[in-house]
């Protein structure tokens, strides 16, 4: 099992990610957070300045790269 995927270097668990994607549907992941609503909050708050992209909060499975 590869846990570490979804830990930080100081070793606390962050599960939850957020993705935006843009108009040619790349993604690129903003950042990790320990819960859902933590990245809901960031994924919202970037919905509101940015019209071009959309944020995802999308929770990253356990076998997941990088």
């Amino acid at each position: 099992m590869r846990g570490s995927d979804t830990m930080s270097e100081s070793g606390a668990v962050l599960p939850w990610q957020v993705i935006r994607q843009d108009d040619g549907g790349n993604r690129y992941r903003v950042g990790r957070y320990a819960t859902q609503a933590e990245a809901q909050k960031v994924a919202d708050g970037l919905d509101d300045r940015h019209h071009h992209q959309v944020y995802r909060v999308e929770r990253v499975s356990q076998g997941a790269g990088p």
